[in-house]
């Protein structure tokens, strides 16, 4: 049997990189999938040529910052799929290796509603119909960036909030049988990265992060995600899964 058979999963910011891995992914081991992004029509991209080859999943426009959309997005995997099993809180903006002094309000707001209260709205609306299901799994994308400073100081707070947050959940949710866990990527070759490394910075600086002097795929994520998400982490919660290929063991 496939590792999330009869499991529906809601994944944020799918339109690509780790968010389009782990949703294709999951639909190859079994699992009915609502994927939602700002970015309809690049979301709309790959997964309506799935869909079209009988995979069961369905794309969702969705900004996770605004609390009346995730109602729709709750309504709308209820109707297509009837249960909520798994929720990966992966939609994040990324403003660069900003200092305080140069951070305006306006960005650190921004990347704090998209990054770290996006998740908590997506939690609060996913927790009851988990709870009806007797559990479910809830999978937070951090960074190292949430453990060690130096990478802007918005994004940097915004990941070690999720943290936080994603503890603190598995401590009140483990009576309900809800895990909740966090996945903390070094750097990782995905659409906003690679902007990254065009604009602002060398590649070889981001490759020299890790001692495996390479960045990660978004794939390599995915199958991170896919362990907390499967039945096979049944006793893994409150924890941080660190995928950096060895960059903060330094």
């Amino acid at each position: 049997m496939k590792r999330l058979t009869n499991k529906t999963a809601i994944v944020t910011g799918a339109a690509g990189g780790i968010g389009a891995a782990t949703a294709k992914l999951f639909v190859e081991e079994g699992a009915n999938v609502l994927a939602t992004d700002r970015h309809i029509s690049i979301l709309e991209d790959w997964v309506n040529p799935l869909k079209k080859t009988g995979a069961a999943i369905e794309a969702l426009e969705h900004d996770v910052a605004d609390v009346s959309q995730w109602e729709k997005v709750i309504n709308t995997a209820l109707k297509k799929f009837n249960h909520i099993n798994i929720l990966v809180n992966n939609a994040g903006i990324f403003p660069g290796f900003v200092n305080c002094e140069e951070t305006s309000l306006g960005v650190w707001n921004n990347v704090i509603a998209t990054n770290l209260t996006g998740p908590f709205l997506g939690c609060q609306a996913c927790i009851p119909h988990m709870r009806i299901n007797g559990g479910g799994a809830i999978i937070n994308i951090a960074s190292i960036a949430g453990l060690v400073g130096g990478n802007g100081v918005a994004y940097s707070a915004s990941k070690g909030g999720l943290r936080l947050l994603s503890k603190d959940l598995a401590v009140t949710l483990a009576k309900d049988k809800i895990r909740v866990n966090t996945i903390c990527p070094g750097a990782v070759l995905t659409p906003m990265t690679a902007e990254l490394v065009s604009k602002t910075i060398t590649e070889d600086i981001i490759k020299n992060g890790s001692p495996q002097g390479r960045m990660a795929s978004a794939q390599e994520i995915a199958w991170g995600v896919l362990y907390l998400a499967s039945d096979e982490s049944s006793f893994v919660t409150g924890t941080d899964l660190v995928i950096d290929g060895g960059a903060v063991a330094r």
